[in-house]
């Protein structure tokens, strides 16, 4: 078995790719600011088994949303970004937009943080088997 085949590293790889492209969303987010009727977008955490494997098979997999009152129920209840539809007028831009820029900015924060922890972890991860096979 190769290093790079072990479930600890291939999750933390797979973890890493993820934030990547959170980052790419979470950046359109804020860059499309102030576009009418624009609305933000989200990924889908992974989640993993205890053994690290990526649960739910590859990880371009998505679970169902609701994105309508008339869609099918889904377990877990997905979550609309309109939060209250706007009724406490928080939520809405003047340009007619969802996006709120404070939202997403606390949102790139955790992402640019936990990004950090994984490629940490990773690092360390790679020290320490190499110091278990004498490298080091």
């Amino acid at each position: 078995m190769a290093i790079n085949d072990l479930p600890i590293l291939s999750a933390l790889r797979t973890k890493m790719q993820w934030h990547q492209e959170r980052q790419r969303v979470l950046a359109e987010n804020v860059s499309n600011a102030n576009t009418p009727n624009f609305r933000p977008s989200d990924l889908v955490e992974p989640k993993f088994a205890n053994n690290g494997a990526n649960i739910g098979g590859a990880i371009d997999s998505l679970t169902m949303m609701r994105t309508s009152a008339t869609h099918i129920g889904v377990s877990g209840g997905g979550q609309s970004f309109r939060g209250d539809g706007g009724r406490s007028g928080f939520l809405t831009k003047p340009a007619g937009n969802s996006v709120n820029l404070e939202d997403q900015m606390l949102k790139v924060s955790a992402n640019q943080m936990d990004y950090a922890a994984a490629t940490s972890l990773y690092t360390r991860s790679l020290g320490l088997l190499k110091t278990a096979i004498g490298k080091r």
